[in-house]
């Protein structure tokens, strides 16, 4: 992204807005850090950077330069391959003096410690301190940060199934912008949420939740050193994918306390919402999910605050088409030879606004969106078109005859070339007085009787 003659990666130009607010003075740089997931320290870096250079100093100088200091990969190996092996359950500061001794390589302590916490090697000198905590102060502007999170509870109170409520709540005014319950917490919750919020209030700025998998992808925090250095990067998950879409800035709460807003709205509603849906005698889903826009009102008019500047930090709001295109569930298929595509075990081929049948190159790229309604259509080079099933035709099977084969008898006739037709035994002569006397022999004994 350019910015004047500067070009800015998508995170610094999301940068931009913030570190303006804070060198303006409208933003303390402890409210900055915590937007942009930044240290004060390095809040107050840019900040000198941007009165000295202006937008370029958001533009890190070593991009995609390895530090010197980078522990190779080779001896990354070697110390997770002994710590779990030949030093294991020694200390990182005893194993960094068995490594100096014995394989001559000088790490501190403190390094194998981050490495061993990369690989989920367990360090036995490491001891869980309870962490001392204070409360931070609110966004200065409405819009500028909201917090999302779901709640299980038995919210109907046997009268119905158990819900789960997915709901977001502005950081500056506390003022709930969205609720909507669900079977579980998934994907299609967090979506309507965000749906209610950037087409009633705006685009926020940005986004804080905890390290669910349905925001962050379990392999964002399994690349190495080398591996981030070298530009490789985690693919964003749906949710995450469609905040990047937005233009807004997610961050992740490491702890329940750092998200204490909407930690403590969900006291409150499963005191003060369960006895609303049991007075208003609601026992399903589609009635609680009704009734939720209503009671958001009444809440927000007894627990809503003033931000400390009226001007809300929102983005323009956008339309129901471009919320139904970035709000949804994407996947990417290829289109065959036949401009049809496969999804779920269906055949689809794209059809205009005229009802006419696309023609698309072979392996040509087509995202498939299906929509929170459970709609799906198609989106191909920035356009969006309907899908129809396509039967693909199958071949005909062989036709049988109705009346079945008759059997052969198994006395037949063999035939005259049968060889052994032509096999004939040998003729077997008799003795020629045997044979006279045997034609003659009633002859003879008639004889001798008289």
């Amino acid at each position: 992204m350019a910015r004047g003659d500067v070009f800015l990666s998508t995170k610094e130009a999301r940068r931009v807005y913030v570190m303006e607010q804070v060198v303006a003075g409208k933003m303390t740089v402890r409210q900055g850090s915590q937007l942009l997931g930044l240290s004060e320290r390095q809040v107050k870096r840019l900040k000198k950077g941007m009165k000295e250079k202006g937008v370029a100093a958001l533009a890190h100088g070593n991009r995609g330069r390895a530090p010197k200091h980078t522990i190779p990969k080779n001896i990354r190996d070697v110390i997770v391959s002994l710590a779990t092996g030949l030093y294991k359950n020694a200390s990182a500061e005893h194993m960094a003096e068995l490594l100096r001794l014995h394989q001559n390589i000088s790490v501190s302590g403190k390094s194998i410690t981050r490495i061993l916490r990369q690989e989920g090697v367990w360090d036995p000198s490491v001891k869980k301190h309870r962490r001392r905590r204070k409360s931070r102060d609110r966004m200065p502007k409405e819009g500028m940060l909201i917090q999302v999170d779901a709640s299980p509870f038995d919210w109907l109170e046997g009268r119905g199934p158990r819900l789960h409520l997915h709901g977001a709540i502005d950081d500056a005014t506390s003022k709930v912008l969205a609720l909507h319950f669900r079977p579980q917490e998934d994907l299609k919750g967090y979506f309507e949420v965000l749906r209610q919020v950037v087409m009633k209030h705006g685009v926020p700025r940005g986004v804080y939740s905890d390290g669910h998998a349905i925001f962050f992808s379990p392999k964002a925090n399994k690349l190495t050193i080398e591996e981030e250095l070298a530009g490789k990067q985690v693919s964003l998950t749906q949710l995450g994918r469609a905040l990047d879409q937005l233009g807004i800035c997610h961050v992740r709460a490491h702890s329940p306390q750092a998200k204490g807003r909407i930690e403590r709205l969900w006291e409150t509603l499963q005191s003060r919402l369960v006895v609303e849906l049991r007075v208003a005698g609601i026992s399903t889903l589609e009635e609680a999910n009704s009734f939720l826009p209503e009671f958001i009102e009444r809440f927000n008019k007894r627990f809503a605050v003033a931000a400390a500047d009226p001007e809300p930090a929102y983005m323009p709001p956008i339309a129901a088409d471009e919320a139904d295109t970035i709000l949804c569930l994407k996947e990417e298929r290829q289109a065959s030879n036949g401009s049809v595509i496969s999804y779920r075990g269906q055949t689809y081929r794209l059809l205009d606004q005229k009802h006419r049948v696309l023609s698309l190159p072979p392996r040509a790229k087509v995202e498939v969106l299906v929509h929170l309604d459970g709609s799906i259509d198609a989106l191909y080079k920035g356009q969006r078109y309907k899908l129809e099933t396509f039967q693909v035709p199958k071949p005909e099977p062989e036709t049988q005859s109705s009346q079945p084969a008759q059997r052969k008898p198994v006395g037949r006739k063999p035939s005259p070339d049968n060889p052994w037709v032509k096999f004939k035994l040998p003729r077997v002569t008799r003795d020629p007085v045997e044979s006279y006397f045997k034609k003659h022999e009633a002859a003879h004994l008639s004889t001798l009787l008289d």
